[in-house]
This record gives structure tokens, C-alpha cells and sequence, in this order.
């Protein structure tokens, strides 16, 4: 290890000791947070069934950097290249078109084990969890931007099955790893002008939804999330799924509850709805993106947002009920550093919050002290977590600063920029 960074390192801790915070512990800490990480950033949500849909449901991907992953084996190729770059043990998130195979004649609503097998034997070999979304998007069968909400029984029944076969595969990643598989459900559903029946549409998705989960699952092994959204391209005046469906269905039903950090108006706080929901509902799913004056899936940067939502989830022991998970797909970028700069922002802004003087910055709360606990807010924004920082992922054996450029630009000029469509 450098001399330099545990010097810096050793430092930082006296300052922290200071306030009565254990840096080690802050990093102990740090270290059992499993991030899910967005495999669809590697693709561009493209997925990998043998017609390439267009990409529907209100997504888009903007920008056309070289490199994007053309399949399966391509997309854990550059997965593999970034988790060597991010410290910790982490997860991987897919989206349910991102199959291994496709089998002839089965549709997603057949979708099993079997079309995602080599994830599972990648997951299991790398020794990360697998987590998985079904996809109500990009698919013929999104009619007039509605799947699980449309009139029709016979285009509900297709996208619940393949709800229902999702939450199967999820099952058995969750046995296979000893973790349990996430399953966020998030449907585009919607309408670009005022419909004239919004309790119909919600209706008709309540059913669908609780349909879709009807078959009992071990939370060991499987724990399903419902994601609302403010509005989506297409879909601005009314969406089926908005954050009071979800809210009240995922409370009523005992599932996780998912807040995407762009799917709300711009000035409302994803960080103040954390403590909201877990001092009643107990459970919550994170997406974290970056959204620039609407969803727009930006790469994470260490702003106020997002030190807000990390700090939150770490300063009243919410660990154990906060599932984490990126999301934002930019192909304006090499996608490798994409995923290594938000998951690493992710972890500098959760180490931050668990390097904060809370119990002092309480005291002064509970006193009614309000100028001190302002004063000791700011002050603690000053304080050396970069050298914390530094420390860790010297430890993890993963390049500190900067440094992680140069096996990026090694992996694109080696591999990516040979790819061609």
C-alpha cells in the first residue's frame, strides 16, 4: 500500500475520532452494501431476443459512442471489466429481453431458467446476486402504450404470463445464489392525452398485477417491487402506474415499494419519501439515476440528490431494508466507465453519509440547538472522506482517483471498438 494514502488515511481517522466517528467502522459498513448494477447500460436496452424490437414504452437512449455490447457474452465481457474497477461485491440487474438464447416458438410470456442460464453459472462463478425486471416495453404486444392495463384479456393475459415466468426465473436464481432475485415491476402504461376512464386503466392493472403474483414465493428467495412514474414520452397526461397506485398497492400487499430517483417532479426530495415509507412499510427498492429536468437517466454525479438519498439510507440503520440498484442508460459515453463512475459515486456518497457526526449533529438537535446543528452540517461537508476513500479501494485492489481511465481505455481500443453495429 502507498505510503502516501495510509498516511492520508491515518490522518483522516484522527479528524473523524475528532467527532466521534469511527472511520473503520464507516468502511466496514460500506463494505457489506451490495449495489445492484443496470446491465441494461451495456446494451442500451436493446436486449438480445432474435428480432430487435424498437425501443417503446417512453425509453430512449441518446448518444452513439462505439463499443455497445451486442450480446450476452459481450454485455458480463464489459461487466466483468467494471466490477474490477468498483470496489465491494455487488449484484447484477438484467431486464428480462437481455436472454442468453431465445428458444423457437416461445415469446417472453414462455420465458425460463433455460434463456438465462449462463448469467446464473456467470452470477454464481463471480459470486454476485442476480436480480431481473420483466420487460412491458419494446414488444408488438405494448398496444397503443398499454400492456398490463389493456382493454383487451387476451393482451393482458400474454404480458401477466410472462410476469408470472419472470418471478419463476428470479426464484430460481435466488435458490441457486442464496440471495434473493429482485423483481421490479415497471409498466409504460399510459396516455398522452386525459383518458376519460383513469379507474378503469388502474383497475385493470390492480387485477393484472395481483395476477402476476398470485404463486407464492419464499422471500428467501424472491421479493417483488412495484415503480411508479410521474409521466413517460407518450405518456404525459395520465400514467396508469402512478407513485399512489404503487404506493398504496406495494403497502396493501407487503412487496417493496420501488423509488426511481427520476420519476418524480424536480423538486420533490426521493430522499425525504425514504424515511416516510420505512418507518411504516419497513421495505423499498431504490433506482438510482440522474434525471436533467426530466428522466432522463443520466449518469450518477455526487450532488446534493444524490448525498441526500445515500444519507438517509445509511444514518438510521435502514441497510437490512433498502435494496439499492442503478439505473440510467447513456450511450453518449463508453458504457464500462458509465457503470464505474455512478457505482462509484454511489459508494462515495453513501460513505459519506456514514461518515457524518450524526450523534453529535442529534444531540444539538434534541438540545433544540438549531444554529449548531447547521453549523456542524456544513463543517462536516469539509471533512477528508476522499482519503477514506482512497484507502478502501487501495485495500479492494481497485485503482484509486482517476486511475481506472487507463483499463478502460485499454478494454475499448482492445475489444469495444471492434465490435460493428
Amino acid at each position: 500500500m502507498s505510503s502516501r494514502i495510509e498516511r492520508m488515511y491515518s490522518l483522516a481517522c484522527e479528524q473523524y475520532a475528532e467527532h466521534g466517528v469511527d472511520a473503520s467502522s464507516a468502511l466496514k459498513a460500506l463494505d457489506e452494501i451490495a449495489i445492484s448494477i443496470n446491465a441494461w447500460q451495456g446494451d442500451d436496452v436493446v436486449g438480445f431476443e432474435e428480432t430487435n424490437h424498437a425501443l417503446t414504452g417512453g425509453c430512449q437512449v441518446t448518444g452513439n459512442y462505439p463499443g455497445r455490447a451486442r450480446t450476452a457474452d459481450e454485455v458480463r465481457s464489459d461487466l466483468s471489466v467494471a466490477l474490477e474497477l468498483i470496489p465491494g461485491r455487488h449484484r447484477v440487474n438484467l431486464q428480462s429481453h437481455q436472454v442468453d438464447k431465445m428458444i423457437p416458438g416461445v415469446d417472453r410470456d414462455g420465458f425460463t431458467l433455460e434463456h438465462y442460464a449462463s448469467w446464473l453459472d456467470w452470477t454464481k462463478a463471480n459470486g454476485l446476486g442476480l436480480d431481473i425486471a420483466p420487460a412491458f416495453y419494446s414488444h408488438p404486444k405494448l398496444d397503443h402504450g398499454l400492456s398490463l392495463s389493456h382493454p383487451d384479456p387476451g393482451i393482458r393475459k400474454f404480458w401477466i404470463d410472462h410476469g408470472k415466468a419472470i418471478r419463476r426465473v428470479a426464484a430460481e436464481f435466488g435458490r441457486a445464489l442464496g440471495t434473493p432475485s429482485v423483481v421490479n415491476f415497471w409498466a409504460p402504461d399510459g396516455y398522452k392525452d386525459t383518458p376519460s376512464d383513469r379507474y378503469a386503466a388502474r383497475k385493470r392493472l390492480l387485477e393484472s398485477l395481483d395476477e402476476c403474483m398470485s404463486e407464492p414465493l419464499d422471500d428467501a428467495v424472491e421479493l417483488d417491487a412495484v415503480e411508479a412514474k410521474l409521466f413517460g414520452i407518450g405518456t404525459e397526461s395520465c400514467t396508469v402506474g402512478s407513485n399512489d397506485f404503487y404506493l398504496t398497492y406495494a403497502a396493501k400487499r407487503n412487496i417493496l415499494v420501488c423509488l426511481d430517483s427520476g420519476h418524480f417532479h424536480p423538486t420533490e426530495s426521493v430522499a425525504d419519501k425514504i424515511s416516510a415509507i420505512c418507518c411504516q412499510q419497513g421495505r423499498l427498492l431504490l433506482h438510482v439515476s440522474r434525471g436533467v429536468r426530466w428522466d432522463s437517466d443520466h449518469v450518477l454525479v455526487v450532488n446534493d440528490e444524490l448525498l441526500s438519498i445515500a444519507r438517509e439510507v445509511v444514518a438510521y440503520d435502514y441497510l437490512d431494508r433498502v435494496h439499492i440498484g442503478l439505473d440510467y442508460f447513456d450511450a453518449s459515453i463508453n458504457r464500462v466507465a458509465a457503470w464505474v463512475i455512478g457505482a462509484r459515486n454511489m459508494q462515495k456518497a453513501l460513505l459519506i453519509g456514514l461518515l457524518e457526526p450524526k450523534k453529535r449533529i442529534d444531540g444539538y438537535e434534541d438540545a433544540f440547538d438549531f444554529t449548531s446543528r447547521l453549523a456542524l452540517q456544513e463543517e462536516a461537508k469539509a471533512l477528508p472522506w476522499c482519503a477514506v476513500w482512497d484507502y478502501y479501494c487501495e485495500t479492494q485492489g481497485v485503482p484509486i482517483g482517476f486511475g481506472f481511465m487507463d483499463r478502460i481505455r485499454s478494454y475499448e481500443k482492445a475489444v469495444q471498438f471492434k465490435r460493428e453495429g
